[in-house]
């Protein structure tokens, strides 16, 4: 069997894949609205939807779901397009799951090379007792309407699973960090399972079990081909060592992990190799986990109701204010107050989040 050809573009950071978006037009159509107008309105050319292969930055894509939402006065636009999606969406890496020996191979491939498709967010596994976490946390600064981006993801991540698993497959529980919409309906419709908005983070929990899921269809040697392209593909974006280690930090550090040794071990080198590598670009692994780890508190100040002891706990800080020293560094002030002049709530809940 011939496997799936991808001309994709290298991304660059910040860029995303037009994939699913081709279905835009289509969805705006069937709600009474001429997507050439709407498109327009966001700032970006209708010709640019007409193929999965084009690239566009991750903000201007945000920005055209929150314009499709107002426009449409669609709260749920983003849940509508994701519900559109297909594993094969993301091109060969989509493929490449498929074709894995069983669920959990499949996500670990995903979370593995999801940069081919997406370089404004990490796509996060983590294991909680019984309990899989399949979740996506956005990095890129400048979204609009995040909300509509975590609906979308979280409807393409449940199709994923879905066609993995089979149609029995069901989430125990849907994790959503947006406000909870004005109707809750299509959700419930959609993922059949208890819902949890303004969750501190946006991600599906499963049964563990179904990482052992085998995928009958999945074919050894088209699989083999075509870690060779997505290996090949990587390996045309892999001349800036700085691009990607920040790339790697990002979903490490989000997943609890990160250290120089782990690091180094994914690349395959030396720790003394790779501190080398970053003299010659004028800087320092230390240097480049702490950008990492300000862009991502960022994210989780300005767009989450995470509270700010847990971020200090999920970037490995030993406590809050060791979190709120490193903050002031970074920024001149503290963390309560770059979130409050965000705009952001501050978190009065616990864990106890609104369900519907």
């Amino acid at each position: 069997m011939t496997p799936p050809h991808s001309r994709a573009a290298v991304l660059t950071d910040g860029q995303l894949r037009i994939s699913i978006f081709v279905n835009v037009p289509a969805l705006l159509r069937e709600m009474g609205h001429d997507p050439a107008r709407v498109v327009a309105a966001a700032g970006l050319d209708l010709a640019l939807l007409g193929d999965p292969e084009n690239t566009a930055s991750f903000v201007d894509l945000s920005r055209l779901l929150a314009v499709c939402s107002e426009r449409t006065q669609c709260d749920h636009f983003g849940l509508l397009l994701g519900m559109r999606s297909k594993t094969t969406d993301l091109g060969l890496i989509g493929h490449l799951a498929l074709n894995s020996p069983d669920a959990g191979a499949a996500l670990r491939n995903l979370i593995l090379h999801l940069h081919l498709h997406d370089r404004g967010a990490v796509p996060t596994l983590s294991l909680r007792g019984d309990l899989a976490v399949l979740g996506y946390t956005i990095y890129q600064s400048g979204v609009v309407r995040a909300d509509q981006v975590y609906d979308t993801a979280m409807a393409v991540i449940f199709n994923i699973m879905t066609s993995l698993c089979g149609p029995n497959w069901r989430p125990t529980e849907v994790l959503l960090s947006r406000s909870p919409p004005t109707d809750a309906a299509p959700y419930r419709r959609f993922f059949r399972a208890p819902l949890r908005f303004d969750a501190d983070e946006t991600a599906l929990a499963f049964a563990t079990t179904w990482l052992e899921q085998e995928l009958p269809g999945a074919d050894a040697k088209l699989r083999q081909m075509l870690q060779l392209q997505v290996d090949s593909l990587a390996a045309n974006g892999n001349g800036d060592v700085v691009a990607q280690l920040r790339r790697v930090l990002r979903t490490m550090l989000v997943s609890g992990s990160g250290s120089q040794e782990q690091v180094a071990r994914l690349f395959s080198m030396h720790r003394r190799t790779l501190n080398r590598r970053l003299r010659e670009r004028n800087t320092t692994f230390h240097a480049l986990v702490e950008q990492t780890r300000f862009d991502i508190a960022r994210h989780y100040l300005e767009i989450t109701h995470l509270p700010i002891v847990e971020i200090a706990s999920t970037l490995d800080y030993a406590d809050a204010s060791a979190f709120t020293r490193a903050f002031r560094r970074w920024t001149g002030t503290t963390p309560a107050a770059w979130r409050a002049a965000s705009g952001s709530p501050s978190p009065t809940r616990t864990a106890g989040a609104a369900r519907a």
